[in-house]
């Protein structure tokens, strides 16, 4: 007997993208939905995993993204996108600030630190897809950067304990070469979290 689907749901910051994180998802085999930031936790599936995504500009600097701190109470993987990355970096006692070079478009990131989970079995050095004003400024206590660009030093960064994860560019959209393999690596890592319960 083949096992249910894993059950990943997408929250909604107001980012231009988050349609594609759904569609990426759906694509894998996942059970998903977009859901509303404003989404009462107790109102929420059994999930396996949930993706913060990105939003307008400045959410992820003034930390108003509805119930994502909430969210990020929950016992499962979480990934955090632009926005989604920038909150989860404040909410656990890091910072973000105003970028001294913000990026759009395609960037070149090098992983670092062996790039963590979520880069997997991808080259050290990738193009991805940049879209933002804002950066994870100071890396909370207990997570380490998992890649940089020239102009961002904190591209992506997971948490020691291997269930939160932030990126700052977008791995859903066509121009990250390796965003697919990112999501893959993500419902790895919730697959295998579920099966450890």
């Amino acid at each position: 007997m083949s096992e249910p689907p894993l059950v990943i749901d997408v929250v909604d910051n107001g980012g231009q993208w988050t349609h594609r994180e759904w569609r990426m998802l759906r694509y894998l085999g996942v059970d998903t939905q977009i859901i509303e930031n404003t989404t009462p936790v107790s109102d929420l599936r059994q999930l396996d995993g949930l993706i913060l995504s990105g939003g307008a500009a400045r959410v992820g600097l003034t930390g108003e993204l509805g119930n994502c701190g909430a969210y990020l109470e929950l016992n499962i993987p979480i990934l955090g996108i632009c926005a989604g990355h920038q909150f989860m970096a404040g909410y656990y006692g890091g910072a973000a600030a105003e970028a001294a070079e913000p990026e759009f478009g395609a960037a070149q990131i090098t992983l670092a630190n062996g790039g963590g989970q979520i880069f997997a079995d991808t080259p050290d050095v990738q193009t991805v897809w940049e879209s933002h004003n804002d950066e994870v400024s100071v890396v909370p206590e207990g997570f380490f950067i998992t890649a940089s660009s020239q102009s961002c030093l904190v591209q992506g960064m997971e948490n020691e304990k291997g269930d939160r994860f932030g990126l700052q560019f977008h791995p859903e959209v066509n121009d990250s070469e390796y965003g697919q393999n990112m999501f893959q690596n993500f419902i790895e890592i919730c697959k295998k979290n579920r099966n450890s319960q």
